[in-house]
């Protein structure tokens, strides 16, 4: 396990509670918080991620911890036929995904991202009672809370863009992976700084986001501070012809256009944070690869990545950006064949 921060905490913890897993080690920068996990779970520690990876030979390698802070590390993992399973986003840019693409495949080993969202029910059920051909608008919010963004995510080159890439991955998984890459995607992107020179290096810290899949369905997202909502919540609204039906972490909710009615609908499942069946899929894709076929591969998430650059090339020119070109241009080499 690299990174114990709270989201590394809950994926080993998770991961604990399934019994497919034996924990081995466990790293952090913070050698007291890596000791103290290594005495919970009867394991050795670092504070080196390097260390971790060369000392030992694991059938895989759980990741929370930053992309900056070991993205050499995981290549060294793979390379030594480490199956890997990281929390979002998988890389900093779209070059950098591609090339985890690259080594996972040439290593034959497993590199699949995190997205609990996959696993919840509420968006696909909803979709089987409306059709996607009935919804002609979507709306996504994510809201933040401004003082849990860590200082690093402010530096371009460390973090490799802000809000869009590290807290609005899983939103943007679970509207590509349901509606398919769109079209175009044009964005707008800002942060608090003072000054325009401050903005020139700082990455956003809010966002809005259109993106066009079709002549009939259009999108929009918005990611902003918010103090009265919880961190990072997520909510989703498809509108069609005669429904308004809203997708959050509570479930899932309807309203009658016409008459302003609220419906009773199902239950939205355990949420999108749901990370025991992200793990169980990881570890019997690995122990039963017959039977089980791993999802959202790191491979499959470059489509998110081909948004998430598009939106930021947006942002710099103004214009709206096609998210396909740029993922072609990522697979021009004949060996790599886009879609998989």
């Amino acid at each position: 396990m690299l990174g114990l921060d709270d989201a590394g905490k809950l994926l080993l913890d998770s991961a604990c509670e399934l019994g497919h897993f034996q924990i081995q080690a466990v790293a952090d920068r913070d050698p007291n918080l890596a000791q103290m996990f290594a005495d919970q779970y009867n394991c050795a520690a670092y504070d080196d991620y390097r260390r971790l990876v060369m000392q030992n030979q694991l059938d895989c390698l759980l990741v929370a911890a930053p992309i900056h802070t070991c993205n050499e590390h995981l290549r060294t993992a793979v390379k030594k036929k480490f199956n890997i399973l990281k929390l979002p986003p998988p890389a900093r840019n779209l070059e950098e995904a591609a090339e985890f693409v690259r080594l996972s495949d040439d290593e034959h080993v497993k590199f699949a991202v995190a997205n609990p969202g996959r696993f919840t029910p509420a968006l696909p059920e909803l979709l089987q009672q409306y059709p996607r051909e009935q919804v002609f608008l979507l709306t996504a919010a994510c809201h933040l809370y401004p003082e849990h963004r860590p200082s690093w995510e402010s530096d371009l080159k460390l973090a490799g863009g802000g809000v869009l890439l590290h807290r609005c991955f899983g939103i943007i998984d679970l509207i590509v992976s349901q509606f398919d890459m769109p079209q175009q995607v044009y964005a707008l992107t800002t942060n608090w700084a003072h000054d325009r020179q401050q903005r020139l290096y700082r990455t956003e810290e809010a966002a809005l986001v259109t993106m066009k899949f079709s002549d009939s369905l259009i999108a929009n997202l918005m990611a902003c501070p918010d103090n009265g909502a919880p961190p990072q919540a997520q909510t989703i609204r498809l509108y069609t012809a005669d429904k308004i039906l809203t997708v959050s972490e509570n479930g899932l909710t309807g309203n009658n256009r016409q008459e302003q009615r609220a419906d009773e609908s199902p239950p939205g499942g355990q949420g999108l944070l749901d990370m025991k069946k992200v793990l169980e899929n990881f570890a019997l894709s690995i122990l039963s690869p017959d039977n089980v076929k791993l999802c959202s591969t790191v491979r499959e998430n470059l489509r998110n990545m081909a948004v998430i650059e598009a939106a930021y090339l947006s942002a710099r020119t103004a214009m709206p950006e096609e998210p396909g070109r740029i993922l072609r241009a990522a697979f021009c080499e004949p060996r790599f064949i886009w879609p998989p």
